[in-house]
C-alpha cells in the first residue's frame, strides 16, 4: 500500500476508493496479516460499485470459504465444459469484409539507373482490421445459450497463479482483486481454468464457461486460495498444457496466463556447469511456439524477487510476451491490458510470402523480431509466419533486397498474406500493390522514407537493448549505459528524429530509463533486468507489456497498445461497475500512446 501510494497513487491499490487520510510507509504486516491473504476490510468498507466485491456478495457466505485444493484430479481432463452452440457465419455480424491492410515502403523512391546496391530496404506494413464498436465497449451480443457473442472470438484461458509463500498477505489479496476483474470481463462464451501452483501444482476447476453461475464457482475457487510452499513452475505449466490438450472442445482462441512472485525452487536445468538455466525445458513442448497449437504463455513477474529470466524465456518458447510487475498494486491493471489483447483476436495462423519480381532482384534478409522468417538459397522468395493479432495491431517487417543496374522503372516484389478469420473460420488471402521504384539517369537529394528510417531506429534500439543486457550480465555495467548512450545518439541524428518524429523520442526516453535502472548492480538486479527484458519482449513480438511501475506518468516507453487495450485500462484504473459501463475523458497512464501513425 505504502508504495502504492509514494508513486503518487491516491487510490486504495485493493478496492479502489479514493484515501481520505494518506497512510504512513509501514510494514505491510500492519496493514494486512500474514496468512491466507485475506483482505483485512468487511463488505461494507468497500465501495458498493466495486464489481469484484459485487460479484463476490453473489457467492453464498457457506461458499465462500470453501476449500477448493484438496479435491481429487481426474487422470484426463476432459472435463471441460461443453461450447455455446455457434450461430452460423453468415448471421454474425462480424465485419467479415474488414481484412488485413498490407502496406509497402521502398527506402527510395528513385535510384539512378546507373547504381547497383546490395542493401536496399523495403518495410513491409500490417495492420489488422479495427473492433467492432460492440467489442471494444465490451458488450457481448447474442451472447445465450443459442449463439456465440458475435462481435468477437470466444477464448479459452488458463491462468496459472503462483501461491507460494511469499505470496501470503496483500500480494495474494491483490491477485484475488485481480483475477476477480478478469472474471467479471470474460463473456458466457469464454471459458477458464485456474491452475494454483506453489511445491505442487493444482487444477481448481475445468474449462468452464464465464456464464453467471461459472463466475461465481471461479469466484469461489479463487477466494479459497491460501499461500504457503515452494515454487514448482514447471508442475503448473505441465498442467495447464494438459487442461488445453485433453480439452474435448476448443474455442477459437486459447492462452495461458502464468504469474509468479519468486525463483523456481524445483526446476532449473542447466546444460552444463555454471551454464545459464535452459529454462526452455520447462515449456512443454505441446505448446512451445511455432507448434499448430498456438497457445501462448503471457509471464508476468511479480515484484522484485521473481525469476525475469525464466519468465521471459518461458513466454519466448511459447509465442507470449513477458510483462514486469515492479509495483505490486498495479497487477490489476497488467491483466487488464493483456486480456484486453486477449478477447480481440480477429487473425489466426497469418503467413507473409514476399516473392522477387524482377530477375535480377535478390531478396538479402528479413528483420522479423522474434517471428520465425525465412529466405530461399536463391533468394527469390521468402516468409514471415506472424500468428495472430489482436483488433487494430500494427507489425513491421524491414527486407533488405539488392538491386541491379537497370534503365527502366523496377519491380522489385510482391508480397501476399493468407490468414483465418478466428470467429468465422473463413481463409482469406491479400495481395499487395507490387513495389516499385523509378530509375532515372540522375536523381536529385531525397530523403529516406520516413516509415523505414523510424522502423531501422526501433531495430538499433532493440538491438542495443539486447546488447546493453549481455554487458550487464557479465558485470559490465558501465559498458552497458555506454551502449545505450552511443544508441541514443545515433537516434538523435537520425532523419525521422529531426523531423521530430514522437517515436524516436519515446525510444529516446525507453533508453534513458534503462541506463537509470543500471546505476548500479542492486539497482539491475532489482527492477533494471526485469525492465530490460519487458521492453525486449515487447520490441521483438511488437505487442503491449506491462513494464515497471506502469502507474508512474512521468516514465514514458514506447508502447504498442491497441485501443480495445486501452478501453479495458481504463475500467481498471476507473473501477467501473461493469464491463458495460463506458469510460470517458482520461487517457490512460499505464503507458504513453502510441505514435500515430506507425
Amino acid at each position: 500500500m505504502a508504495s502504492f501510494v509514494k508513486h503518487g497513487n491516491h487510490v486504495c491499490a485493493v478496492c479502489r476508493a479514493k484515501w481520505k487520510e494518506i497512510p504512513f510507509n509501514r510494514s505491510l504486516s500492519s496493514i494486512v496479516p500474514r496468512g491466507r491473504g485475506r483482505l483485512n476490510v468487511n463488505d461494507a468498507q468497500l465501495p458498493q460499485q466495486d464489481a469484484y466485491m459485487a460479484l463476490l456478495r453473489q457467492v453464498p457466505n457457506r461458499q465462500r470459504e470453501a476449500p477448493v485444493m484438496h479435491t481429487s484430479e481426474p487422470v484426463d481432463f476432459n472435463d471441460d465444459e461443453p461450447l455455446q452452440k455457434m450461430e452460423s457465419a453468415d448471421s454474425c455480424d462480424v465485419g467479415s469484409s474488414r481484412t488485413v491492410e498490407i502496406m509497402t515502403y521502398p527506402e527510395f523512391s528513385a535510384i539512378p539507373q546507373s547504381s547497383s546496391l546490395d542493401d536496399f530496404a523495403v518495410l513491409v506494413h500490417l495492420k489488422a482490421p479495427c473492433a467492432n464498436p460492440e467489442q471494444i465497449n465490451g458488450r457481448h451480443v447474442n451472447a445465450t445459450s443459442t449463439g456465440y457473442p458475435t462481435t468477437r472470438a470466444p477464448v479459452d484461458l488458463v491462468t496459472v497463479l503462483d501461491v507460494s509463500g511469499s505470496m501470503a498477505g496483500t500480494k495474494l489479496a491483490l491477485l484475488k482483486r485481480a483475477m476477480g476483474f478478469v472474471i467479471q470481463h470474460l463473456g458466457p462464451s469464454d471459458r477458464l481454468s485456474v491452475i494454483a501452483f506453489s511445491s505442487t501444482a493444482r487444477r481448481l476447476f475445468p474449462l468452464r464457461r464465464m456464464s453467471h453461475s461459472g463466475r461465481q464457482q471461479a469466484l469461489q475457487a479463487v477466494n479459497s486460495l491460501g499461500a504457503s510452499g515452494g515454487t514448482n513452475i514447471a508442475d503448473a505449466l505441465k498442467k495447464a498444457a494438459k487442461v488445453i490438450e485433453d480439452r474435448s472442445h476448443q474455442n477459437p482462441v486459447c492462452s495461458i496466463i502464468l504469474l509468479s512472485d519468486g525463483q523456481d525452487t524445483y526446476n532449473i536445468p542447466s546444460n552444463d556447469r555454471g551454464a545459464r538455466p535452459d529454462y526452455r525445458s520447462l515449456v512443454p513442448s505441446s505448446i512451445l511456439n511455432h507448434t499448430s497449437r498456438l497457445v501462448p504463455v503471457h509471464g508476468f513477474g511479480f515484484g522484485v524477487d521473481h525469476d525475469s529470466d525464466a519468465l521471459h524465456s518461458i513466454s519466448e518458447a511459447s509465442g507470449g510476451t513477458f510483462s514486469f510487475i515492479e509495483d505490486e498494486g498495479v497487477i490489476q491493471d497488467a491483466f487488464a491490458q493483456c486480456i484486453g489483447g486477449l478477447l480481440s483476436v480477429v487473425v489466426q495462423n497469418m503467413h507473409i510470402s514476399v516473392e522477387c519480381v524482377h530477375p535480377d532482384v535478390k531478396l538479402r534478409s528479413i528483420k522479423s523480431g522474434s517471428y520465425l522468417s525465412k529466405v530461399a538459397g536463391d533468394g527469390r522468395n521468402g516468409s514471415i509466419d506472424v500468428g495472430h493479432l489482436y483488433a487494430d495491431e500494427e507489425r513491421d517487417f524491414l527486407l533488405s533486397v539488392s538491386l541491379p543496374h537497370c534503365c527502366d522503372q523496377t519491380t522489385l516484389l510482391k508480397v501476399t498474406s493468407a490468414y483465418r478469420n478466428p470467429l468465422t473460420n473463413e481463409a482469406i488471402m491479400i495481395k499487395s500493390d507490387e513495389v516499385k521504384i523509378l530509375r532515372p539517369k540522375s536523381t536529385t537529394s531525397e530523403p529516406v522514407c520516413m516509415e523505414v528510417d523510424r522502423e531501422r531506429n526501433r531495430l538499433r534500439a532493440a538491438d542495443a537493448i539486447e546488447t546493453a543486457r549481455a554487458a550487464a550480465e557479465r558485470g559490465a555495467l558501465s559498458d552497458a549505459v555506454a551502449i545505450l548512450e552511443d544508441c541514443r545518439k545515433v537516434l538523435s541524428e537520425s532523419f525521422s528524429s529531426r523531423s521530430g518524429d514522437r517515436l524516436c523520442a519515446a525510444l529516446d526516453a525507453e533508453l534513458r530509463e534503462m541506463q537509470e535502472r543500471m546505476a548500479n548492480r542492486q539497482r539491475y538486479e532489482a527492477s533494471g533486468r526485469a525492465y530490460l527484458l519487458s521492453g525486449l519482449s515487447s520490441h521483438s513480438w511488437q505487442r503491449a507489456t506491462a513494464r515497471g511501475d506502469s502507474t508512474d506518468s512521468a516514465t514514458l516507453v514506447y508502447s504498442y497498445q491497441t485501443p480495445s487495450m486501452v478501453q479495458m485500462l481504463q475500467r481498471s484504473q476507473n473501477r467501473h461497475p461493469s464491463p458495460q459501463s463506458s469510460s470517458q475523458g482520461q487517457q490512460p497512464r499505464f503507458f504513453l500512446a502510441k505514435p500515430q501513425p506507425r
